[in-house]
């Protein structure tokens, strides 16, 4: 599977982000590949295969990397309150972002109620979002592997037991350290979808 990082510029601590391994936006294939997403924004691109330089590369500054995953399909206060406190334990937050089709798996034939595209460019709207990343598997173990973040973390209707098993054993292999936080009471997506419904 092959995933893509998109970086906002403005947020980014190194500066310029070096593409010189990622061929032009215009020769790069779209939905030529299995699973191969790419979401553009005018900040620029990092492709799928650079996750383990740029983990490496926060490694190397001391500096910590968050993740954390989900299909943030319809943004919500929930949401929002949950990424700032994600992002302040660390030095910039990467999220990995389902697919559509592991949404589509995941959720149901219903959703995503918004594109993968769409998606990733609201989350990267937020000031306290560096990175997103788009995988197309239903989990996030592939991305942990790469990335190697200094900190995973996940809402409180997880547990540390609750994880999947791969996820636990690659977040292990990687020293990270895990964060189960607080969900704000009341607000989900599937909550605003069913109020919308009435």
């Amino acid at each position: 599977m092959e995933c893509c990082v998109i970086e906002d510029q403005l947020a980014y601590p190194f500066g310029t982000v070096d593409n010189r391994e990622a061929p032009p936006s215009s020769e790069r294939p779209r939905g030529s590949e299995e699973g191969h997403r790419f979401a553009e924004k005018l900040a620029g691109e990092v492709n799928g295969y650079q996750l383990a330089s740029l983990g490496e590369r926060y490694r190397q500054s001391g500096r910590r990397l968050v993740l954390t995953n989900g299909c943030f399909d319809l943004l919500h206060t929930g949401h929002v309150r949950y990424l700032q406190q994600a992002r302040s334990l660390g030095d910039a937050l990467l999220i990995a972002v389902n697919s559509d089709r592991s949404v589509q798996e995941l959720k149901g034939p219903t959703r995503p109620l918004n594109s993968e595209q769409d998606r990733a460019e609201v989350l990267l709207a937020l000031r306290c979002v560096d990175y997103v990343t788009i995988f197309d598997q239903l989990r996030v173990t592939e991305v942990i592997q790469k990335l190697q973040p200094a900190v995973y973390v996940k809402g409180g209707d997880y547990t540390i037991n609750t994880l999947d098993m791969g996820e636990r054993e690659a977040l292990v292999n990687c020293k990270a350290e895990v964060k189960i936080l607080s969900l704000v009471p009341g607000r989900s997506t599937t909550h605003l979808i069913e109020k919308m419904s009435r």
